[in-house]
């Protein structure tokens, strides 16, 4: 049960509006999206031709169905500023993500548009339980990566102080955790793992601290890992969604009531889930490819972007928005071994139910002669280090994943430390297949 601090506070009108009030708000903002991609920029207008659509044939939230999807691969080609429907003087600023493969990628936000993303990360902040007043201790990255000014724009929007010490320097984040005693922390779970193991480093209790709510998102992570952390630090722990391509953080938040999946934003932010393979809209309920549409972009508008996200969407519950299930994991982040479907996310709920196991692992993919192999790399618990039990706790994980999923693995405990650890999105799967 949520702590009574965090009861709720009086929500904005569209929080609480009817289903038919919010899809003819969609409806509006769809068609004016629409027109102004179109007109404005180039490659829209050439996708639609080549689609034979039009703006103008959209009617109905349902005809969306008929436009092209855009891709990531898209923006690349646009690389910098091609996707932009306004002048760039108009633009105030630009952040970008720096792609794995090819050029990057890159958005931009006028002065409407930045207001719009603080307004819709203060909404997700107070959906967690943040109020004014609060202090929130910002482990976002900053920079081109949309993660620490977007957090901490919409964290003053609602009223907070922020300390912005972004990521990296563990030992000084546990240092400020204690002496400033932040009510909110926002940054990437697997780092939060990283600084739970400082905080024990340094023979401090985490469960001694003043944070009430730790905000976590940029990459998938499980339900195990969620009680790991408030079970660590005596918080509540919540997701919240975002990319750059469409905003930022702040498209969804869990909502702290619930905590049963993230509510999408709706007004600014348009789901469609998809099947990845052949691209047909699936009905509520069933998972596929998260697809989304920016309702109120001016800068860099987008339509029926692929995230690559798996998950589905649900009823509103806390909020009358649509929900979208916790990302399971990314259509591009699936291993195929052996033939079978493989997510990080299905390793780490097995991992995490070991009481002598830590949250830190890796993947890793070999090829030996014909055949693909996967060994996890887990570290054990300091405690743990050492002892015999890890022999069979190895044995019994590999048993698990077989019996699971359908896969033999090989499961390596290693020592405490041992695995890289990254300041931002943990790097989950080494493949080293040829």
């Amino acid at each position: 049960m949520p702590r009574p601090e965090f009861a709720p506070t009086a929500l904005e009108p569209i929080e609480t509006a009817s289903r038919d009030e919010i899809a003819a708000l969609q409806l509006t903002r769809l068609q004016a999206t629409l027109a102004h991609a179109y007109a404005k920029v180039a490659h829209y207008r050439a996708a639609f031709e080549a689609a034979g659509v039009h703006p103008d044939d959209c009617r109905s939230l349902d005809d969306l169905a008929k436009f092209p999807f855009t891709t990531k691969d898209d923006l690349r080609k646009n690389y910098p500023f091609g996707l932009f429907a306004v002048p760039r003087s108009e633009v105030r600023r630009i952040h970008g993500s720096s792609g794995t493969t090819g050029k990057p990628i890159v958005v931009g936000y006028t002065e409407g548009d930045l207001a719009v993303w603080a307004s819709v990360v203060a909404r997700s902040l107070r959906a967690a339980g943040g109020r004014p007043g609060m202090l929130l201790h910002n482990a976002y990255g900053y920079g081109l990566f949309t993660g620490g000014l977007g957090l901490h724009a919409g964290a003053e929007r609602l009223g907070c102080t922020v300390v912005p010490i972004s990521g990296g320097m563990t030992e000084r984040q546990v240092q400020l955790i204690a002496d400033f005693a932040p009510d909110l922390i926002t940054v990437t779970p697997s780092y939060m793992l990283a600084i739970l193991d400082e905080f024990r480093r340094q023979g401090r209790d985490p469960r001694a601290t003043a944070l009430k709510v730790g905000i976590f998102g940029a990459e998938p992570w499980s339900e195990a890992m969620r009680a790991e952390i408030e079970e660590a630090f005596d918080l509540h722990a919540v997701d919240i969604y975002g990319l750059s391509e469409v905003m930022g953080p702040g498209v969804a938040q869990e909502c702290i009531e619930t905590k049963d999946g993230l509510h999408i934003w709706e007004d600014h932010f348009y789901p469609e889930v998809i099947d990845p393979e052949t691209g047909a809209v699936l009905p509520d309920g069933a998972k596929g490819e998260l697809v989304f549409t920016s309702l109120t972009k001016e800068a860099m508008p987008v339509i029926r972007y692929r995230t690559r996200d798996l998950t589905r969407l649900l009823p509103g519950t806390a909020r009358a928005m649509r929900r979208m299930e916790r990302i399971t994991g990314r259509a591009d982040d699936m291993i195929i071994l052996r033939g079978v479907n493989v997510f990080p996310t299905q390793i780490e709920e097995i991992v995490l139910r070991s009481a002598l196991l830590s949250g830190h692992y890796q993947i890793e993919l070999t090829r030996e002669g014909r055949l693909d192999a996967m060994t996890i790399h887990v570290e054990a618990h300091p405690e743990a280090w050492g002892t015999p039990a890890l022999a069979a706790e190895s044995k019994a994980i590999a048993h698990h994943i077989k019996g699971l999923i359908g896969i033999s693995a090989r499961v390596a405990i290693v020592a405490p430390s041992s695995i890289e650890r990254s300041l931002g999105k943990a790097r989950r799967v080494v493949d080293r297949r040829a």
